[in-house]
């Protein structure tokens, strides 16, 4: 079995669309899930190796690492795509959201990180070519953000780790981000909302989940790229 690339977040949207091409492709892959959709389930008989993870207590980063290390001596890549959107407006107990965004956007890719760098290591070691760690950031990284304002912080965070952790670890783990903004809708987004977000960007459109999977084999398949952070946001800083 090839060394897997492990997806955290990968039951719907994004990490989901990432699963599946990789398995389309033969390569073997482990997804972390909090809710168990249907979609999981498929993964699963597909030969994905499926991982329920609570990020949201130290407690449950811990044991989804011992879980992992369980199955694999070696991960291809890690992409850390687990994600809340919570924002202010949702959540009166700023303190509790605070801590929230930063434990699951931060603190897990941080004691993953950490704590699985040897099962990158004897992937870089077998193959002799760079293992990856890709952080899954945001545009508003670089803006911040008014109604999302601990989201923004912890993001921001999480684009200041791939920094530190690619100095640490080159030149056997490459470690990048991508920074999305409009990817996909959701499912109940309206037409108002749909067409204002639209004009936020130089392209207005909403490219699919494609522009992120074709980044992510973009620095999959370079042997030079680390520390960097793709844009992946149809011009809308020029905007």
């Amino acid at each position: 079995m090839t060394s897997p690339i492990l997806i955290t977040g990968a039951g719907q949207r994004i990490g989901l669309a990432l699963a599946q091409h990789y398995i389309a492709q033969g390569q073997s892959i482990i997804i972390t899930y909090r809710t168990r959709h249907a979609a999981v389930d498929k993964l699963e008989q597909q030969g994905a190796v499926c991982i329920y993870a609570d990020f949201s207590t130290d407690e449950g980063i811990s044991a989804f690492i011992n879980t992992l290390k369980e199955h694999t001596t070696s991960l291809r890549a890690i992409v850390h795509n687990a994600s809340s959107w919570d924002c202010e407006a949702n959540n009166p107990d700023f303190a509790a959201l605070f801590d929230n965004m930063m434990r699951i956007h931060a603190k897990t890719p941080y004691l993953i990180n950490l704590m699985c760098a040897e099962l990158l290591l004897n992937y870089q070691q077998n193959e002799k070519v760079p293992a990856d760690i890709i952080h899954l950031t945001d545009y508003v990284v670089e803006t911040g953000s008014p109604k999302h304002l601990a989201y923004a912080a912890s993001k921001a965070a999480l684009d200041n780790l791939t920094k530190s952790f690619s100095a640490k670890y080159a030149p056997n783990i490459k470690v990048n981000s991508v920074a999305p903004s409009l990817i996909i809708f959701n499912e109940h987004d309206d037409e108002q909302y749909r067409a204002k977000t639209l004009k936020k960007s130089l392209m207005g459109i909403e490219p699919g989940c494609q522009e992120i999977i074709n980044s992510i084999d973009l620095l999959l398949q370079s042997h030079y790229i680390t520390g960097r952070s793709l844009p992946i946001d149809g011009g809308r800083h020029l905007k």
